[in-house]
């Protein structure tokens, strides 16, 4: 149910009309009354429902700004909306006021001094020549933004353990802000208060109110999130609050000003930002009406055939043409003007972000596309947010597919959502290198489920908490998280050697897994692994060094390279010694493309974006890989049970 608090802010003559725009006569009552009902999906259109726009007639305030809210500590605070041409606006928060006049675009801008936290409710008057407008219930704590794609939008209430953190989802001094889904290329300047309606889930959701942490708000909300603010705010006792401002199905590069890709010289985010505009320049809208039309007489007509009803999407004929590719949400900049612009200027405390899923359609270009682009979001989102040193929390993609095992483990290494982890995992490392002490990492590829959308989301949620708890919040004595890192890497002996910065083990103190190894030819094979030594113990005995791995395998004679976690949904048991919950990520020594791997298997020069046959190829080398294998494995088995009967005859 959504929180309807602020609209008391807003002047009395606007507001009857805008919840009579919501269609609903429950709403109005519970208006009338203080409280407003949630209409239903069912007495609503199948579009979006708004009940407060996101810029109203005479004084108003951006909607970021509402009853409810968290306001940033120890930074300025910073408040907009609009007026009309030249009227003075005065914004009064505790003992600070500040008197602003509104431009002749009608935008007005009030700062105030920096606060402390504050976990007691305070009210926010901003008042114009004609009306006062009130916020109550304001706390003064943390603001964090959550940013991705539809592993980081995941609600609460539909991953595991969920119902249980549901139920205990009572936390006043959590608020909680949904940003409603918008495109570019247009800057938007706010957001409306609305319920938005989805034709993926075939149900409206309620977006742009601030919120009271309740069960009944909390199971909407993103799982990671949740979990991300309530162990921040349990360890630290701040209010937190959090912006989702993430959207399902999105790109790296729509989440970046589309003035700065214009910038980038590299050639993969050339060609995508010519690929879009020679789609949009191609799209004819009265020739997708005519297709769309067509299309819908085609189906009404199976339908007919087939004795079945129209459904509703159906039932009216399209007569609105459509903007075609550059109102998609993918077209480059999009999604920063879309969602992240309304917000842009606001003081947070810093951001987490899980994408990535979506960047793997175009094979190899779209990694090199992620080596590009993604450093250049992660300064492009502390600029919008006037800090350059604003923590970023990178969590890795997540896992997709059948489980990678023994036997199937090189066929399930034919697929590039690995090499956009190790991008992930190598940006993090390259911006800590630089000196960035505010730049946050945490696995999630053994946060294993089939789907795309794997319902373990609780302990992602929570790495980041860690991450933020250590770093942010005094707490680096108690909490470690940063991953085992590799030092350095020998090839002798017909081995590997790698150095890590830690010690590590399999939390089952199981044999190692994850590592596969290759010689000059590519071909790899999945390791065996020991540790080094370290010298003798009191007793004579050889002392493990656990942060020494020794790679082998039979088949590999002269290993060069190593990769780790290198399926989709990968084998990977390696962590930080001690139960502590910090995986190796995924990684490689290599820098092989896609389709060069086994060498020779493509012949002539491999594009970047191989095609689905020679994928194919590449699967069928690398199952004959796995096969080879398995026989010389079972042969040694053979052999070895042979071995073992003659010496017992």
């Amino acid at each position: 149910m959504r929180n309807v608090d602020a609209l008391e802010s807003q002047p009395k003559v606007n507001r009857a009309r805008r919840i009579v725009q919501a269609g609903s006569v429950l709403a109005l009552l519970g208006a009338l009354s203080g409280w407003a009902a949630t209409p239903a999906s069912a007495q609503m259109p199948q579009e979006d429902v708004i009940d407060v726009p996101a810029i109203q007639e005479g004084l108003c305030v951006s909607n970021l700004f509402q009853t409810n809210m968290v306001i940033q500590r120890d930074k300025a605070i910073k408040v907009w909306g609009w007026a009309d041409p030249g009227e003075s606006v005065t914004v009064t928060f505790g003992d600070a006021q500040a008197t602003v006049t509104a431009g002749a675009e009608r935008a007005w801008r009030a700062t105030l001094p920096a606060m402390p936290a504050s976990a007691a409710p305070q009210a926010m008057t901003v008042e114009g020549a004609k009306a006062t407008l009130t916020l109550d219930n304001i706390l003064i704590g943390d603001v964090w933004v959550l940013g991705g794609q539809s592993n980081m939008e995941f609600e609460l209430a539909k991953v595991e353990n969920g119902a249980l953190e549901i139920a205990s989802a009572n936390y006043p001094l959590i608020r909680i802000l949904t940003v409603p889904f918008a495109e570019g290329p247009e800057v938007s300047h706010g957001f409306a208060r609305l319920h938005e309606w989805s034709g993926w889930f075939g149900r409206h959701f309620r977006k742009g109110d601030w919120d009271v942490c309740t069960p009944e708000v909390a199971r909407e909300l993103s799982a990671i999130g949740y979990v991300f603010a309530r162990r921040v705010h349990m360890a630290s006792g701040i209010p937190i609050g959090v912006i989702d401002a993430s959207r399902g199905g999105t790109a790296v590069e729509s989440w970046v000003p589309a003035e700065r890709l214009a910038e980038m010289k590299d050639p993969a985010t050339a060609a995508k930002l010519a690929d879009w505009k020679a789609r949009a320049e191609a799209f004819d809208p009265e020739a997708d009406l005519k297709r769309r039309r067509a299309e819908r007489l085609k189906r009404l007509a199976k339908l007919a055939e087939e004795g079945k009803p129209t459904p509703r999407r159906d039932a009216v004929e399209p007569t609105e043409v459509v903007r075609g590719p550059i109102g998609d949400m993918n077209y480059p900049g999009n999604c920063y003007a879309g969602i992240l612009s309304p917000l842009v200027g606001l003081p947070i405390k810093g951001a987490i972000f899980h994408q990535g899923y979506n960047n793997t359609f175009d094979g190899m270009l779209g990694v090199r596309l992620y080596e590009a682009v993604f450093p250049v979001m992660i300064e492009s989102w502390r600029t919008a947010f006037d800090d350059p040193d604003m923590p970023f929390g990178i969590l890795s993609l997540c896992t997709d597919g059948y489980p990678q095992t023994r036997e199937n483990y090189l066929e399930k290494m034919v697929n590039v959502g690995m090499h956009i982890r190790a991008v992930q995992y190598q940006t993090f490392l390259d911006l800590r290198d630089n000196g960035d002490q505010n730049i946050g990492f945490a696995s999630t590829y053994d946060l294993r489920r089939r789907w795309y959308h794997p319902q373990v989301k609780l302990p992602a949620g929570e790495r980041m908490a860690r991450w933020a708890l250590a770093t942010q919040y005094g707490f680096g004595d108690q909490l470690l998280w940063t991953p085992p890192r590799l030092l350095s890497q020998d090839a002798k002996g017909g081995a590997l050697h790698l150095k890590l910065d830690a010690n590590v083990s399999d939390p089952e103190d199981d044999a190692i897994r994850g590592f596969a190894i290759a010689g000059a030819d590519r071909r790899f094979q999945p390791a065996d692994v020991t540790y080094g030594e370290d010298g003798v113990n009191d007793r004579g005995e050889p002392r493990p060094d656990r942060s020494h791995l020794i790679l082998t395998s039979p088949l590999v004679a002269e290993p060069i390279h190593f990769r780790y976690a290198w399926g989709r949904n990968p084998i990977g048991n390696l962590q930080v010694g001690g139960h502590k919950d910090l995986p190796f990520a995924t990684q490689r020594s290599d820098n092989w493309d896609l389709g060069t791997v086994p060498l020779g298997v493509i012949d002539g020069e491999v594009a970047p974006k191989i095609t689905r046959a020679q994928q194919n190829e590449v699967r069928k080398a690398f199952q004959a890989e796995d096969l080879r294998r398995r026989i010389a494995e079972a042969r040694a088995l053979l052999e070895a049970h042979s071995k073992t009967s003659k010496e017992n005859e």
